[in-house]
């Protein structure tokens, strides 16, 4: 019972801040589910890859019905991730749990710094089909790698690489990520570990619910001020994270 009433307070959480702040909201499922759930890190990035999936089509939805999806140009982008997306998320499996949860952590410093300094792309206008592949599949090897969304990575790369606008970017990023994440799902099956489905379905019920109370919160508070304190946030448990390794 402790386990399920801790999924739903995670997830919840965690969807606030997807909805909130849009990428790098779901960086926090990985530690949830191994501090608070018990979850190995290698059941840990596979569990998020559900989590992130689920919650960024339902986002992507929403989106997409205020017509804030570039369909062509993310599609593209997205299949360039879906190789590097399948074999990083093939090898993780070989990776030891410290090598995971070094690499998250470092992921995880790098989202709230990024938060902390954002992004002072614009809108090129033009497309760079060499830059888009590339910055494709990058996204793509670390969603497969860590289950991490990377929507802090792909906002930027679609603004300055496919000329998107700030908010066509951040709803056609979800698509990247749906995509990428499910790549990286098909490569993990069957791979071992059994799915806790009675932790992660609750978790990821309540992170979807929780994804639309997060846009009505970013409505009443300044985008800067809640990127400020989840970046603080994530920079404390990036700090834990290296921490449990090293120690």
């Amino acid at each position: 019972m402790m386990a399920l009433v801790l999924a739903v307070i995670a997830g919840a959480v965690i969807g606030l801040a997807l909805g909130a702040l849009g990428g790098g909201g779901s960086v926090l499922a990985v530690p949830a589910l191994i501090y608070l759930l018990g979850f190995t890190p290698a059941a840990a990035t596979t569990a998020s890859l559900i989590i992130v999936a689920a919650t960024s089509a339902t986002a992507l939805y929403a989106h997409a019905r205020d017509g804030h999806v570039a369909w062509k140009a993310g599609s593209l982008f997205a299949a360039a991730g879906i190789i590097p997306a399948y074999l990083a998320g093939a090898a993780s499996s070989h990776i030891p749990a410290a090598g995971l949860t070094m690499a998250f952590a470092v992921i995880a410093a790098l989202a709230a710094l990024r938060m902390l300094r954002p992004s002072t792309s614009e809108p090129t206008g033009r497309i760079r089909p060499g830059k888009a592949a590339g910055a494709g599949a990058g996204l793509g090897a670390v969603t497969g790698f860590l289950g991490v969304g990377g929507g802090f990575l792909a906002v930027p790369a679609l603004v300055s690489v496919l000329g998107l606008t700030m908010r066509r970017a951040v709803g056609t990023s979800l698509l990247v990520i749906t995509v990428n994440s499910l790549a990286a799902l098909t490569a993990r099956t069957g791979t071992g570990g059994g799915i806790q489905w009675e932790v992660i379905g609750p978790f990821t019920g309540a992170a979807i619910l929780g994804a639309w109370d997060g846009k009505r919160l970013a409505a009443k508070i300044s985008g800067p001020t809640l990127q400020r304190v989840f970046a603080g946030v994530l920079l404390a448990v990036a700090a834990f994270m290296l921490i449990d390794v090293i120690a």
